[in-house]
């Protein structure tokens, strides 16, 4: 079987992050896929120390893991009725590369957040944010856990919940997505 190597980024840095539980599920749920995390704890941009020293090592790999990926999902909590300052700056570094990482990428966004609406407003904004890059955002099924804290056990999603089933689908499409670019 052909590995499928997919690029999980998490929207928090929080280690036990629902954000980071809900990547690791989509990497599970992928049938024949090499999960690799993104690490997003980046200096924040900044135009002088881009001018001055150029891309920082960390942002590079970053874009290179993007670039070598057959496909992308994002996990983003919602803050403030946005998503992660963190990963805003993670996607404003990134634009910095050169080759242009997530151009035709195959992408899938996903969301865990306290309250009940699982994140929906951060999903929203984080698709608009992305929109410049040109990826192959995936519009569906969405897959926004609400209550997360209600919804990991052991960070594993509910069995056979709408959530699972849901992921299940998503991942499925992205990796069909992935086969008609490859």
């Amino acid at each position: 079987m052909i590995q499928f190597n997919l690029l999980g980024i998490s929207g928090s840095l929080r280690q036990g992050s629902f954000n980071r539980h809900l990547i690791r599920e989509a990497g599970r749920l992928m049938e024949g896929a090499k999960l690799t995390e993104a690490d997003i704890d980046l200096p924040l941009y900044n135009g002088d120390v881009e001018d001055t020293h150029g891309i920082p090592a960390k942002v590079q790999v970053l874009a290179d893991q993007i670039a070598a990926a057959d496909a992308v999902v994002i996990s983003t909590p919602e803050y403030n009725q946005s998503f992660s300052g963190v990963l805003k700056n993670a996607l404003d570094w990134v634009s910095r590369t050169e080759g242009a990482p997530w151009k035709g990428k195959p992408v899938a966004l996903i969301s865990a957040a306290a309250g009940r609406a699982g994140g929906a407003r951060a999903q929203y904004a984080l698709r608009l944010a992305m929109t410049p890059f040109r990826p192959r955002l995936l519009m569906g099924p969405e897959v926004m856990v609400a209550a997360a804290q209600d919804q990991f056990t052991n960070g594993k999603l509910a069995e056979d919940e709408i959530y699972e089933r849901s992921l299940k689908v998503l991942m499925k499409l992205l990796k069909a997505e992935a086969a008609l670019v490859a």
